[in-house]
């Protein structure tokens, strides 16, 4: 027989923490996860849509280390010194950067702000990492509230969003897709 998926447990609005911890819904612990799961499933969109095999490996990789990112938030941080939660690593910082030198050398300089667009793959690595700043800046706010977050998780979401908009640039110039120039309205006095 099949595992049900539903458990009615949700249904007065609370949930459990890893280690059993109730917690309301709104609570933004709740949040800070659900955020980095609605960027996972985006970035998951982003290698559907690339042809590129280096950037569907990397993406397949940081899909894994939000993973981890969503475990460590999702623990209730009182208990997870006595659960085998898996670790972000400092590498984990330092291969994204590379990624980003790497795609960075077949770019030309960024002369203007850049609008979203040019081709589907292009917006949607753009939703991505304006996702990714949302999970940041929840993550953030945790921080300033006092409630346990890894400082370590907000350098990864925080670079994670550098190698987004890189990546947009790079599948943008690897379609041949234009990159759009934001050219600002001046109004001029009259």
């Amino acid at each position: 027989m099949a595992i049900k998926i539903y458990t009615k447990t949700g249904d007065a609005g609370k949930t459990s923490l890893i280690g059993g911890t109730k917690v309301p819904k709104s609570n933004i612990r709740i949040d800070s996860y659900g955020t980095v799961d609605e960027l996972n499933s985006f970035i998951g969109m982003v290698r559907d849509q690339i042809g590129d095999s280096n950037s569907k490996d990397v993406l397949k990789e940081i899909q894994d280390r939000l993973f981890t990112i969503g475990s460590s938030l999702a623990c209730d941080p009182e208990k997870e010194p006595l659960m085998k939660i898996p670790d972000l690593k400092e590498e984990d910082v330092s291969f994204l950067e590379r990624e980003i030198d790497k795609m960075n050398e077949t770019l030309p300089p960024m002369k203007n702000f850049i609008l979203p667009g040019g081709h589907l793959a292009v917006s949607t690595a753009h939703v991505a990492r304006c996702i990714c700043r949302r999970a940041e800046r929840i993550c953030v706010a945790m921080h300033e509230n006092e409630e346990f977050v890894d400082l370590l998780v907000l350098k990864y979401l925080n670079r994670l969003s550098d190698y987004l908009f890189v990546l947009a640039r790079f599948i943008g110039h690897l379609l041949n897709a234009e990159e759009i120039a934001w050219k600002p309205r001046i109004n001029k006095p009259m």
